[in-house]
């Protein structure tokens, strides 16, 4: 078994703790697009995806917030669609006679902040009619925590809408009963495995001393769980026409050169410093993405050089890890190369842009206050073979 197997792609949970064979078909009336902030898709915890596996009618679209909004300008939304969001002119649910009601919901998922950058960039869901709801109860999401007592997951705000919409439902109290089992699994698990991970809290709002650094804990506290990638893209298409990635916790090496056009270019070609061994290795980009699927682990996270790297994984639908940018780490002590150093031998320019990359991460993590100073890993400076 490969150590990706041990995570479910559907629910992102491990396996052991996967719910995906408890989820039933839930039928109703209203149908549902959920609108997901790109940071949740890959929470451990996040309800969104419990919400569209069993909903019978629900879509989810996942993306940063200004391709969500090209996106959701596009659809042709069905009459009487809405938002569920608390605008000053909101609407209650509960209050709404039959024929007012909304036949077409859309439902923001993200911490309160996200939802509130979801509503702020995304122009059309400003001009749906807006509808709240009036919690009567503490959300029970006792693994993540809200920013106050009356807020509530995008499942039970899911849950709650429809059955304010349809009160004759009798099949949606079923995603509740899931969402309890899922908790009570998770707090079970971490009461009675003595070395299993803390919760990881993204809810958690804690405010930042001024001018300290804003470097994500993984790289102060948990390099083992860190892969550094880099890639080049395709001279005429915005995918990715190399990929090169460093597991810091190992050393292991993960470099792939994926076929295109554009690799029979000769200036474009020397400027990658790709020679004509690896151009003879490349594969296509399914074989990219199980290799690149293989290589990640659960809990790993993907250290890139900034936003179009990561774009290049999106376009190759193989972005299996939360994402860390280093361009917007703030940083006194490390900064991040603007230039390469020259090219050797037997190199790529994507693996010196790597190296640089996990030079600043190690800076990063040598000099936290927690951490003594690490040995740097190598990168050998001949090309290993392609995967």
């Amino acid at each position: 078994m490969t150590q990706s197997a041990r995570r479910c792609f559907r629910c992102f949970r491990p396996r052991r703790m996967c719910y995906c064979h408890a989820i039933s078909p839930v039928q109703h009336r209203t149908s549902v697009l959920i609108l997901q902030h790109r940071r949740e898709r890959f929470h451990p915890f996040n309800t969104a995806r419990i919400v569209h596996a069993s909903l019978d009618r629900c879509e989810l679209m996942t993306a940063y917030n200004v391709e969500l909004a090209e996106q959701f300008a596009q659809l042709t939304l069905p009459p009487k669609t809405g938002v569920l969001y608390p605008d000053r002119e909101a609407k209650l649910l509960d209050d709404l006679r039959p024929e007012e009601r909304p036949e077409h919901l859309v439902i923001l998922d993200g911490t309160w902040h996200q939802a509130k950058t979801l509503y702020r960039d995304i122009p059309r869901l400003q001009t749906l009619p807006p509808y709240r709801l009036s919690p009567a109860s503490p959300g029970r999401y006792r693994i993540r925590r809200e920013p106050n007592e009356h807020a509530v997951s995008t499942l039970e705000a899911t849950v709650a809408a429809l059955m304010a919409l349809e009160p004759d439902n009798r099949e949606l109290p079923r995603l509740l009963q899931l969402f309890d089992r899922m908790i009570e699994d998770q707090l079970d698990r971490q009461n009675i495995v003595p070395d299993a991970a803390p919760l990881e809290n993204w809810r958690r709002n804690e405010r930042r001393r001024r001018g300290s650094a804003n470097v994500p804990r993984v790289l102060t506290d948990h390099l083992d769980r860190v892969i550094v990638a880099y890639g080049e893209r395709d001279l005429d298409r915005p995918t990715p026409i190399y990929w090169t990635a460093l597991r810091l916790g190992t050393g292991d090496r993960f470099e792939c050169v994926i076929d295109s056009p554009s690799l029979h270019d000769t200036n474009f070609t020397q400027l990658l410093h790709l020679d004509h061994n690896a151009i003879e290795g490349a594969v296509d980009i399914a074989q990219f993405r199980n290799a690149w699927r293989d290589f990640v682990q659960p809990n790993d996270h993907v250290a890139m050089r900034h936003q179009g790297t990561a774009r290049l994984l999106e376009s190759a639908d193989a972005v299996f890890a939360p994402n860390i940018l280093l361009k917007a780490i703030n940083s006194p002590i490390a900064r991040m190369d603007s230039h390469d150093r020259p090219i050797e031998t037997g190199e790529t320019r994507g693996r010196v842009r790597l190296e640089a990359a996990v030079k600043f991460v190690e800076k990063l993590n040598a000099h936290h206050p927690h951490n003594a100073p690490a040995n740097s890993l190598a990168i050998s400076p001949k090309p290993s073979a392609s995967r």
